[in-house]
């Protein structure tokens, strides 16, 4: 089936290098030259690519932290209610506040929610679930798997313009470039 890419939306421009190293030089030159909706894809973390990106660091910690708090400050709340307000009872003579006892389902609770929160915070930061990626309908891309190392300039960049970013990546080193359309 033939259809004409003329009607189609430009999700941006993808680029395949030879290795790790020219992927990050080209994630520099990309960054130096003021693009800011790029991403790169290899088939292992590269280290320093966030530093090449000028990435910031990742929310996701303060949503764990945030979600932490929240269920330690729950777990005390709900056991003093349960254990002192609501049904107080008098065990062998021991204080109502009897605080180890507490501490397994206080740390069960944190960390119950640290890790809802990881997950969950996780999905909305990565924009989650995607049930498609226009660069999968790339034949070159499967290789992001395996071998390849590739950079993609998307067309919502305010610098973008297809051919001058075509002929920008020839020059930073790319050894095959196609436009890829969102379907």
């Amino acid at each position: 089936m033939s259809t004409s890419t003329s009607n189609k939306k430009q999700y941006g421009v993808l680029a395949e290098f030879r290795n790790p190293k020219e992927l990050i030089d080209a994630a520099k030159v990309t960054n130096q030259s003021g693009y800011r909706n790029f991403d790169t894809f290899s088939p292992f973390p590269i280290h320093g690519m966030d530093k090449a990106m000028s990435l910031q660091k990742s929310k996701l910690g303060w949503i764990v932290f945030s979600h932490g708090i929240v269920g330690f400050t729950g777990a005390i709340t709900m056991i003093y209610w349960m254990m002192v307000v609501d049904y107080p009872l008098n065990i062998s003579g021991k204080t109502l506040m009897n605080i180890p006892a507490w501490v397994p389902v206080t740390f069960e609770l944190t960390v119950l929610l640290s890790a809802f929160g990881a997950v969950f915070g996780m999905f909305f930061l990565n924009g989650l679930p995607k049930f498609n990626h226009p660069l999968f309908n790339s034949e070159n891309f499967k290789k992001v798997t395996d071998d390849g190392f590739f950079l993609c300039i998307e067309a919502e960049d305010p610098q973008y313009d297809s051919e001058k970013v075509q002929n920008f990546l020839k020059e930073a080193g790319a050894t095959n470039i196609e436009t890829i359309y969102d379907e």
